[in-house]
């Protein structure tokens, strides 16, 4: 065959500023053939003519639209069809976009959770009011005698969620309010999650109402806790507060984080009746 007016797949890659490797994936994705293969050499060869629909392919891709959709529509090229392949993609644009903000919200609510941590003041006690905050919990009573102890508790919290909702500072254990009066520190009642804003959970979800508490944090993990507890427990009877419901025992910074246990935060919050 005769070859002139003809371009090897290294010259259309240069031209269209393609990789060679993309050009083979897009023959074998049936979108753009060569005009002609040397049956001695296997070099392919691409005409003027194929111009058009590389443009048009490059065109699409940009747009991020499937390999699949593109070669539908080269082998049935109509205004009605590309009108409808550009709406389709305009909402899955829509969609990713709405997506994206979720994610960058996530993001945001655990760098602020991290830098708080991290310029945690330790060993003071403080009157906080939390707003209202959406938790999933199990009743589980346990004993922790390592971080260990929590992981079969988390996986079955988390239940079959599609997405990955467990990180510091979401999850926590709880001891009854009966248990706090009683000053029973040894062992918690429930594993708790709360949860963000925008996280989808399939599963029980209840909202907390608004909660003054008072909260403690120090450098530790939940073996430390009881004496934390104590402290708490002397300032609520110094202060004759009490208490409104179960504690709220959140690693803040523990191994998921740091190995350096010199860094790890626990808070508690008690909740308390208003005065």
């Amino acid at each position: 065959m005769e070859k002139s007016g003809l371009f090897q797949i290294g010259d259309i890659a240069k031209l269209f500023h393609l990789s060679v490797g993309t050009l083979r994936h897009y023959e074998k994705q049936g979108l753009l053939q060569p005009e002609y293969v040397d049956p001695e050499t296997g070099y392919r060869y691409y005409s003027t003519r194929q111009f058009e629909s590389l443009n048009t392919i490059r065109y699409l891709r940009v747009l991020d639209t499937p390999l699949d959709q593109i070669a539908e529509f080269l082998k049935n090229r109509d205004i009605n069809r590309i009108q409808e392949l550009l709406r389709q993609q305009k909402e899955t644009v829509i969609r990713k976009r709405k997506e994206l903000e979720i994610i960058e919200r996530k993001i945001d609510n655990r760098l602020r959770q991290i830098e708080d941590a991290v310029s945690s003041e330790l060993d003071v006690i403080r009157f906080v009011t939390y707003p209202a905050r959406r938790i999933t919990w199990i009743h589980n009573p346990l004993s922790l005698g390592s971080y260990l102890d929590l992981e079969v508790p988390i996986r079955q919290l988390e239940g079959r969620q599609k997405d990955a909702l467990v990180f510091l500072g979401k999850i926590g254990v709880g001891i009854s309010k009966d248990h706090l009066i009683a000053r029973a520190y040894q062992k918690y009642d429930l594993v708790f999650m709360l949860l963000d804003r925008e996280d989808e959970f399939e599963g029980d979800v209840e909202e907390l109402p608004i909660e003054t508490c008072v909260t403690l944090r120090f450098c530790g993990s939940h073996a430390d806790a009881p004496d934390q507890y104590q402290k708490l427990a002397a300032f609520i009877d110094d202060h004759n507060l009490q208490i409104a419901g179960f504690s709220k025992e959140i690693t803040m910074i523990d191994y998921g984080m740091t190995n350096d246990t010199d860094k790890f935060v626990t808070e508690i919050q008690i909740p308390i009746h208003p005065q």
